[in-house]
């Protein structure tokens, strides 16, 4: 990162909204750029090279969700999604597109600040006992948030990353979806248990398993990381 916290690209049509968030960022320590249409934001993007983007889904020209699957086809920097409906669908929708948080508005200025560092935090994960995991055809390298299958490197937001870090760093033992919402996303994530099944469809999309490990579903529990 650029600074010694971070870069936030904000994108929202509501001017007042904008400064608002702005205000209270660079208050944080963050360094701001705002853009109020879709259009926009994508010159900002490439321009700027934010560490964090907070997207409001409804905003001109290029709505949100076009935003956020452009951003993906070629990026991993995190995203977090603003929406003032609090609607399921526009959660679910977003998280299978690849944003790594939701906030619906209103929101608490702390909260706001709260996620954000969390999500930076586990995009830049620190501490000690990094290591990379191997199993039959595939590689997950925690030091540089990059996991292999079968020889190809794997696109995924860093969400998606630690969950299939997290499982697969305890192996063969079953989580309930309350706990690895709680391990992987933070007690205090608001989300529900259809934000783990978004993301374990993902990452199934991507690796269909090994000769002997599997990504298994333990019916009426959860679900684990099954190495024979």
């Amino acid at each position: 990162m650029d600074g010694t916290i971070g870069k936030i690209l904000i994108v929202d049509d509501d001017v007042n909204i904008c400064e608002v968030i702005k205000m209270y960022l660079e208050n944080s320590g963050y360094s701001t750029k705002t853009c109020y249409d879709g259009k926009a934001a994508q010159e900002a993007f490439l321009e700027y090279r934010p560490d964090l983007v907070l997207l409001d889904i409804m905003i001109p020209h290029i709505d949100g969700i076009d935003l956020l699957k452009w951003i993906r086809k070629d990026y991993e920097t995190p995203i977090i999604m603003l929406t003032a409906k609090g609607e399921t669908f526009d959660k679910v929708l977003s998280l299978e597109l690849g944003a790594d948080d939701y906030i619906v508005k209103p929101f608490e200025p702390k909260e706001m600040i709260a996620r954000i560092k969390a999500v930076l935090r586990r995009y830049n994960i620190e501490g000690e006992n990094k290591e990379v995991l191997e199993f039959s055809g595939l590689s997950i390298d925690i030091n540089s948030y990059t996991a292999t299958y079968e020889g190809n490197e794997l696109k995924m937001p860093p969400k998606e990353f630690e969950l299939l870090y997290y499982l697969a760093n305890n192996k063969n033992k079953v989580f309930t979806r309350e706990q690895l919402l709680c391990e992987v996303w933070g007690y205090d994530y608001p989300g529900d248990s259809r934000t783990v099944d978004v993301h374990i469809k993902r990452l199934r999309e991507k690796i269909q398993g090994g000769s002997n490990w599997q990504i298994e579903t333990v019916w009426g529990v959860g679900y684990k990381f099954e190495v024979k």
